[in-house]
């Protein structure tokens, strides 16, 4: 789950080398706290919050594939 939140979010950002997810597991849940550079917070986040929801989609879809429980956190 890092890995692919990883690699979405490279290749959204100008500033790749600044990614960085940390995972944790809390309750049988996988949160997921991903850090961008400030200049790249909008590229991440975009219009009302479409980028973020997509990527919260995508992780949504792979994590039930898996069969866990994740949750993302964008700071």
């Amino acid at each position: 789950m890092k890995e692919l939140l990883e690699t979405i979010a490279k290749a959204l950002v100008q500033n790749p080398d600044d990614v960085n997810v940390v995972e944790e597991n809390k309750d049988g849940e996988i949160v997921l706290t991903l850090s961008v550079n400030e200049q790249d917070m909008g590229k991440v986040i975009g219009r009302s919050g479409r980028i973020a929801k997509a990527i919260r989609s995508v992780m949504s879809a792979a994590a039930s594939k898996a069969d866990v429980k994740v949750s993302i956190d964008i700071k």
